[in-house]
């Protein structure tokens, strides 16, 4: 009899027959099994697996010689619960998850079996071979396979199920021969005999089956959790001699986990919608988005008991110290109790918020397979994403260059997101031609620069930034014409700065042109008018635009309508909003072969919003719900996201990444995410703590796990409807007191849909948005399109909703935006109050999150690698303490107004409410701190000391303290991720911005309660790199402000007192070395925070400028002078001079 043919082996063999093959499998003829048979190996492949290895088998089937034999690859293929099979991670089209590759085997190697989920990407990708060799003992009919113990079922050549003893075992009376796998199939389908066709009956499976089976016909159990499990070790199958418990099928039925031994996954609870596991693994869509990842309980448990341990020893020490005063120098002891009591307070409302810290991920795959993967509703793939508005703000170009802005728009432009979603808005709230014609200049380059990007996978996409990284240009770019394109395009970009640099210049002489020429024509009418020639012409010398008529907007020389607080409301459309179809570019473009690249820009608006005399423009909030009006009327996406102009977009995938939080499950009630900020332009040693990382990814994490990190005015995505002052669909029903600690005390309200939406009716109608019925009627759209999908989510929307043509750019609409922007146009209405961005402090984003948080919304934070978004930070010490100055006068006035946390509502979470008071309250710590700092000084120069005697207690005390306050460091570094320099550097200029910033923050505080004065801050500098010969330079450059003079005048003042001490106790016939020792170690530890301060002083290799020394010399003169004559009457030294 001739040898069968592969396919009727295998088909015999695997009880299925072939199917056509089709593109997916690569051409691999791939069987489907009848049932899951990840345990039977031996019983269910009864041929050797000793072929010749070839890649594609469809090949051997059509005749094709065999390729030379070089190795031989043993493979077994069984099928998943589901009776499908999956090879090399890609589904067939009979075929499903879940596949079980049971083994794979070499000679000359051991053999190894896994068990894999949905992917197959740990798998080696080797050569797949079935072998055409059949066994001796196959039975080829159903009487020989009765007799011989085989299964009877057509098809079928797995051995009758029998128990350990080998006896055989018939489920049912007729005894028809039956293996254990069909016999479970026979269950699924209605538990009929095969054999009698009545049911089963007359055997009691739970105790004469190999494992336990349920009571009645099997449904597939879908909701399974699978894990990857690589075991060289265990044997995963059963052998052909003995029988075992099957592990792979009980925790299918059972809907178990795997345990210890084989690999274990964490079932994930649902905890506001972010850290549910997905149910279905057929579906990829089914996969959350954003992931909650809870801190090692090794390292948040120690840091909550040391904790615990310093709070009780501070309540202990002040306790002693309250008991036991100084009486030689009760002013001295009251002064550092009071201190004390003060700084243990801040320390706890600062460390108490700190307590629940977590991480989080995002699956950008998972996003896109939801979003934008091709299906029979969406054969061309077309995005269903919702739309994003992104706001950059400038105020003034001489002090933020417009080569910084234009890169940071530029970075938007070529953003990794659709481009048809994407719409970005240039606020200039200058009304400056000069930053007009920029962002002309970047409409221009954007044509070469985004399809550059997009062509090559540009990292990172901001010019400046991509040009002058010294990494390798050429890692990980597969196109040959990448160099010649590069070469191109940095050529293109060197001729941008060039006209970008020369724009004042040019603006200038064009203007002084026309200006004459108006003087001209002025005089030669004068002269026609015959008036008198010696008459002064007054011409007003304007700024003129390129086309030959005058700027709207500031001129160079302020005159009425034309000044930046005077001047009329501007919008122009750069870039008008592309199709929603992709467009091809051409290969005969000048600069780059773009064929098959995507050529569309996003739209690009700029802004200049109406300024007059005697209106308040509530400065950046102000210029921030003016883009939020007009990008409602314009585009109207349903996020915002707002970058400062010197930060851009690092990592393209930013914008999908905080998608990933705001359309995954429990997204509808995030109101923002929130950013870290980072930034490039810091020294090495970061001298003056401006990474800010203990606050960015100690602090912001630690509120991810409370409420949501706190909204800190750059890198934010917002949902356009929180910010119109709604509240979320399922508002948490917070209670008070002190169960609401954390996100986990709260469990969401049940309130019906309809009864949600007639709420958010009448808040829309309470609400006064402003007299423009084109704004009032993009609110419900922009509500709808912002939610998630339906699925598993009542108040999500359809899929495909967004997959609509986008609202077409009219000159109506326009003028409706005009319209709004106007300066009169907030008059009578909410915005600024529970609308838009928060008015009346100059820390608007604090205040503006925390209403927003008061309304029951969470935020989170989103850290993801490479950082999202970059900036740039002041690098002088004077720039840094004006920043701090305003930052610290922001949270002065948050303590007195109504935003302060004190008075916040029952929706806000009890450690998010302490996390904003410490916010409003810090700044009041620097009364204490500068207090604090002169006591060393003041204990030395009176030979006193805070305590009467340094006894064991005090010293005990004293190390505990410090001990638990190391070892809490050192925690918080573990789980937060920073360094201990980091940590040291922070803390250094905690004492710095305390003793300077801080205080006169303070001052301008109380100033402003009393008398109503508001304080004005000047605009920080940012740093222009193009014309820097030195990376830092800016860091050695010395401006005097008073802000330095309290800071200056404590190093002095320690500085004298130990001198003084030194030479008193070194003189003395009973020197107390004691206190010599308690107040000079005081006193050098303020003089090593203070360090930082006095290095920045040096300036450049040692050049300290004159006006330090003559600060330094007057303050020293003075102190000593004023020590002698308090001390010199009754203070004498026993050598027998008199001070």
């Amino acid at each position: 009899m001739s040898s069968p043919s592969l396919p009727s082996i295998l088909s015999r063999s695997m009880g299925r027959s072939f199917r056509n093959p089709t593109k997916a499998d690569h051409g691999l003829l791939i069987p489907k099994c009848p049932s899951a048979t990840g345990s039977y190996l031996s019983n269910r492949t009864n041929y050797a697996s000793h072929y010749e290895p070839i890649f594609n088998l469809k090949d051997e089937l059509c005749g094709s010689p065999p390729l030379p034999t070089e190795k031989s690859i043993s493979v077994c293929i069984a099928c998943g619960p589901d009776n499908h099979t999956m090879l090399h991670g890609r589904q067939s089209n009979h075929g499903g998850p879940g596949a079980v590759i049971t083994g794979i085997k070499a000679p000359g190697q051991d053999e190894h079996r896994a068990i894999f989920n949905d992917s197959f990407e740990s798998m080696e990708d080797r050569p797949i071979i079935f072998d055409t060799k059949e066994c001796d003992s196959q039975p080829n009919s159903q009487q020989e396979r009765a007799s011989s113990h085989f299964c009877s079922v057509d098809g079928c050549d797995s051995r009758v199920m029998h128990n350990e003893q080998g006896t055989l075992i018939f489920p049912c009376e007729c005894k028809y021969p039956i293996c254990c796998d069909c016999y479970m199939d026979h269950l699924k389908e209605g538990g009929t005999c095969p054999g009698c066709r009545e049911e089963y009956k007359g055997i009691d499976d739970s105790e004469s089956l190999p494992f336990p089976l349920p009571a009645g016909p099997l449904e597939p159990c879908m909701d399974r959790t699978l894990s990857l499990i690589k075991s060289t070790r265990t044997e995963m199958v059963l052998s052909t001699k003995k029988l075992e418990f099957d592990y792979a099928r009980w925790l299918y039925e059972t809907k178990g986990t795997y345990g210890y031994g084989n690999a274990f996954k964490t079932r994930y609870t649902e905890e506001e919608g972010f850290g549910s596991m997905c149910e279905d693994f057929t579906e990829k869509s089914s996969r959350p988005l954003a992931r909650e990842k809870k801190i090692c309980t090794a390292i948040i448990s120690p840091y909550r008991l040391m904790v615990l341990i310093r709070v009780i020893s501070l309540f202990f020490f002040l306790a002693w110290r309250i008991r036991n005063p100084n009486r030689k120098a009760m002013w001295l002891w009251g002064m550092s109790v009071i201190c004390e009591i003060w700084f243990a307070f801040s320390w706890i409302l600062n460390q108490l918020p700190k307590l629940m810290p977590i991480n989080r991920s995002t699956d950008l795959e998972a996003l896109k397979d939801r979003f934008e993967r091709p299906s029979p509703s969406n054969p061309a793939g077309r995005s269903d994403l919702p739309g994003i508005d992104i706001f950059v703000t400038t105020a003034d170009p001489s002090k933020e260059p417009p080569l910084v802005t234009a890169n940071s728009i530029l970075s938007i432009l070529a953003v990794d997101y659709p481009v048809e979603k994407v719409a970005c808005y240039l606020s200039d709230d200058c009304g400056s031609l000069l930053t007009f014609e920029a962002l002309a200049e970047v409409a221009s380059y954007s044509r070469v620069w985004v399809p550059f990007c997009r062509k090559h996978n540009i990292e990172p996409r901001n010019p400046e930034n991509y040009f002058n990284s010294k990494g390798d240009a050429t890692k990980n770019k597969v196109r040959k014409d990448f160099v010649k394109d590069r070469r191109r395009i940095k050529r293109e970009y060197d001729e941008f700065k060039v006209r970008i640099n020369s724009l004042p210049d040019v603006i200038r002489r064009r203007s002084d042109a026309c200006n004459a020429q108006e003087e001209t024509k002025a005089k030669r009418a004068q002269i026609e008018r015959g008036a008198y020639l010696l008459e002064k012409l007054e011409v007003p010398k304007a700024t003129w635009m390129a086309d030959g008529s005058h700027w709207p907007g500031g001129w160079d020389t302020p005159v009425n309508d034309h000044c930046r607080g005077d001047h009329a409301g501007i919008i122009q459309v750069m870039l008008r909003p592309p199709s929603a179809q992709p467009l091809a570019g051409e290969s005969e473009n000048i600069f780059m072969d773009l064929t098959g690249v995507d050529t569309r820009l996003p739209m690009l608006v700029y802004v200049s919003r109406e300024k007059r005399p005697g209106y308040d423009h509530n400065k950046k909030a102000g210029a921030m719900n003016s883009l939020t009006r007009v990008s409602a009327i314009l585009s109207n996406a349903p996020f915002i996201l707002n970058l400062d102009c010197d930060h851009y977009i690092h990592n393209s995938q930013a914008l999908r990444a905080g998608m990933c939080f705001m359309l995954g499950i429990g997204g509808e009630n995030i109101c923002y995410v929130q950013f870290p900020q980072r930034f490039e332009n810091i020294d090495p040693s970061d001298r003056y703590a401006n990474h800010n990382t203990v606050f960015f990814d100690g602090g912001m994490r630690a509120l991810d796990g409370v409420q949501g990190p706190i909204y800190v005015g750059t890198g934010c995505i917002f949902r356009r409807t929180a910010l119109y002052g709604f509240h979320p669909p399922l508002a948490q029903d917070h209670h008070g007191g002190w169960c609401n600690l954390c996100s986990d005390c709260q469990m969401p309200s049940t309130i019906d849909e309809t009864e949600f939406e007639i709420m958010e009716a009448q808040l829309l109608i309470s609400k006064n948005f402003g007299a423009s019925e084109v704004f009032f009627a993009s609110i419900p759209t922009a509500e709808i399109q912002g939610r998630p999908l339906t699925a598993g989510n009542r108040y999500g929307r359809p899929a495909g909703m967004l997959m609509a043509e986008q609202r077409v750019l009219s000159t109506a609409l326009v003028a409706e935006a005009i319209s709004v922007i106007s300066c009169w146009y907030e008059d009578k209405t909410d915005w600024g109050s529970s609308i838009g961005w928060i008015y009346g402090s100059v820390t608007e984003d604090v205040v503006t999150g925390y209403h927003m948080h008061n309304r029951g919304w969470r935020s989170v934070y989103c850290v993801i690698k490479p950082d999202a978004f970059r900036g740039t930070a002041p690098l002088n010490l004077t720039d840094r303490l004006h920043q701090v100055l305003r930052w610290a006068t922001g949270s002065v006035e948050i303590f007195f107004s109504r935003s302060n946390s004190l008075l916040a509502g029952s929706r806000m979470k009890l450690l998010q409410r302490i996390a904003y008071l410490n916010i409003a309250m810090s700044p009041f710590t620097s009364l204490f701190l500068l207090v604090y700092c002169f006591l060393p000084a003041l204990s030395l120069f009176s030979n006193e000391f805070i305590v009467e005697t340094l006894n064991a207690i005090f010293l005990v005390y004293l190390l505990v303290m410090t001990m638990t306050l190391c070892l809490i460091a050192l925690l918080e570094v573990r789980w937060s991720g920073i360094t201990l320099e980091e940590w040291w550097r922070n803390e250094q200029f905690w004492i710095i911005k305390g003793t300077s910033a801080d205080l006169v923050a303070v001052l301008h505080g109380l100033l402003k309660v009393v008398t109503g004065i508001d304080i004005s801050f000047t605009l920080t500098s940012k740093p222009n790199s193009d014309h820097a010969t030195d990376e830092f330079e800016d860091l050695y450059i010395i401006k005097w402000t008073c802000l330095i003079i309290p800071p200056l005048t404590i190093m002095i003042v320690n500085l004298i007192s130990i001198a003084v001490a030194v030479a008193r106790t070194v003189y003395s016939s009973k020197p107390d070395w004691t206190k010599l020792l308690g107040g000079t170690f005081f006193s050098i530890w303020v003089l090593l925070h203070l360090y930082p301060f006095a290095k920045g002083f040096t300036g450049r290799r040692g050049r300290t400028p004159t006006i330090i020394w003559v600060w330094a010399s007057l303050l020293a003169l003075t102190i000593s002078l004023l020590w002698v004559a308090i001390i010199s009457q009754n203070t004498s030294f026993n050598t027998g001079f008199q001070l």
